[in-house]
């Protein structure tokens, strides 16, 4: 438990919560989350800070220095969404600036089934996705007068061997026996090659686990004909984004997928699913997410039950049908809110 970053009052343990509610429907998912929450039997302290384009436009930066300060000085943070705008010179993406700039190198998808006939059954993995370099590493240049741009695509040692363990305890802490490692090898022969390397370095020192190896491309048909096959897939950036996003389709959409951002002195957990700006205020968008995204919170946070309990309250709405219209419902993002508020 992240007995550091919280504090203890009147004899019970408090969680400093980072809220980065963001742009389009980042606001209304995030308030969503904050009102389940406080219906836990847990000791909260909220805090807000802003992210996106909104805060560009207010304050020069979609990433303050002072939101960075605040999260740092958070329990964990839950992140709603941003828009990011292709078309400003010197904008950036506050996201992967987050990720690099706090070093939550290790992003999780867990992609589990759900009660709902869009879902496919048997499926419980997580996808461990190396999360600060990678061809996100974010060194791009144009060259002979914008006629041929490039992209570095940077892997480390030490980049690779911090998520490959975390792949590898993830496995070990659950109980699985398999970890899936994804790369391209063959052509990359360099860059998927180290990765490719250190993982059968680490691999020596987890004899319970099996690893298998995969390239990307069959990872990404294998994924579409059986995915009950996989337990945990650990992969680089750029593959891991795609693969995660392809996965989520076989369980209910990107309405459902929660994911989180591990580092050693912070995480920062949010829905896959970006800003949806046509959705904002619409009442339609899916607070499911975001729900989810707050129980992998509870989780880190060494709040197990709690998040037990939130995750089967999200499923008892799902299995009855009271859900937002992207999976067949009727109900408006506050409603499907106050059923698992009902459901705790």
């Amino acid at each position: 438990m992240r007995v550091a970053w919280s504090v203890v009052r009147k004899g019970e343990l408090m969680y400093r919560i980072c809220l980065l509610p963001g742009d389009g429907i980042g606001p209304e998912v995030i308030d969503c989350a904050e009102q389940v929450l406080r219906t836990l039997p847990l000791d909260f302290e909220f805090t807000h800070a802003e992210i996106g384009f909104s805060a560009y436009k207010r304050l020069g930066t979609p990433l303050p220095d002072s939101t960075l300060e605040k999260i740092r000085n958070a329990s964990a943070a839950l992140f709603g969404s941003v828009t990011t705008p292709p078309d400003i010179p010197g904008y950036f993406s506050p996201v992967v600036r987050m990720r690099q700039s706090l070093d939550l190198y290790a992003n999780l998808r867990p992609i589990r089934s759900i009660p709902h006939p869009t879902s496919r059954a048997g499926i419980d993995l997580v996808i461990v996705r190396e999360n600060t370099e990678g061809l996100y590493s974010g060194i791009e240049r144009l060259e002979d007068d914008g006629q041929r741009a490039i992209t570095e695509r940077v892997i480390t040692r030490k980049g690779s061997e911090r998520i490959i363990r975390k792949a590898f305890e993830i496995a070990r802490q659950t109980n699985r026996k398999t970890v899936h490692l994804v790369h391209k090898a063959n052509v990359l022969r360099q860059t998927c090659g180290l990765f490719r390397s250190v993982a059968l370095e680490v691999v020596k020192d987890y004899p319970d686990i099996v690893m298998y190896e995969m390239l990307v491309d069959t990872c990404a048909m294998e994924l579409v004909r059986a995915p009950e096959q996989f337990e945990v897939i650990v992969t680089t950036n750029l593959f891991g984004d795609i693969l995660s996003d392809e996965a989520c389709m076989f369980v209910g959409g990107l309405g459902v997928a929660a994911s989180g951002n591990i580092g050693v002195d912070a995480a920062v957990f949010e829905p896959v699913h970006g800003s949806a700006p046509t959705l904002a205020g619409t009442g339609k968008a899916n607070p499911i997410a975001t729900v989810l995204a707050a129980a992998m919170m509870l989780d880190y946070l060494g709040e197990k039950e709690q998040a037990i309990r939130l995750r089967n309250a999200v499923e008892s709405s799902i299995a009855v049908g009271q859900v937002t219209p992207d999976l067949g419902g009727v109900l408006t993002t506050n409603q499907v809110t106050e059923k698992i508020i009902q459901r705790l």
